[in-house]
């Protein structure tokens, strides 16, 4: 549903305000992307994996609480890269190709 003439004129005001303002934060939102979010969410979780993997093999003998939390990181680290990678491409809860998207045909065929 497209802006009426009104709408237009305030959000291009508050555009304005915003960008008057403060220029610095109004320049990093515009050139901020989802795929520039996405990448440095993608190296945080790559790291928590490799941190954790690491915690995990140099305290298994001497330490096992520590290697327990290192695995628990290792487990969280990876399911969060594989949630940011399946966002990245498309592939969600309501997509056809999904478990729960098939689930959906199937009970809205019945």
């Amino acid at each position: 549903m497209p802006l009426d003439d009104r709408e237009q004129r305030i959000l291009e005001e508050i555009e304005r305000q915003f960008y008057q303002e403060d220029p610095k934060l109004a320049e990093t939102v515009r050139d901020a992307t989802l795929a520039s979010v996405s990448r440095g969410r993608l190296k945080w979780a790559f790291l928590g994996v490799i941190v954790g993997f690491t915690l995990m093999l140099v305290f298994f003998t001497s330490s096992t609480f520590v290697a327990l939390f290192g695995f628990a990181v290792m487990v969280m680290s990876a399911a969060w890269l594989v949630a940011i990678l399946r966002k990245r491409s498309g592939v969600g809860a309501a997509s056809p190709e999904s478990m729960v998207g098939r689930l959906r045909r199937r009970w809205r065929s019945r």
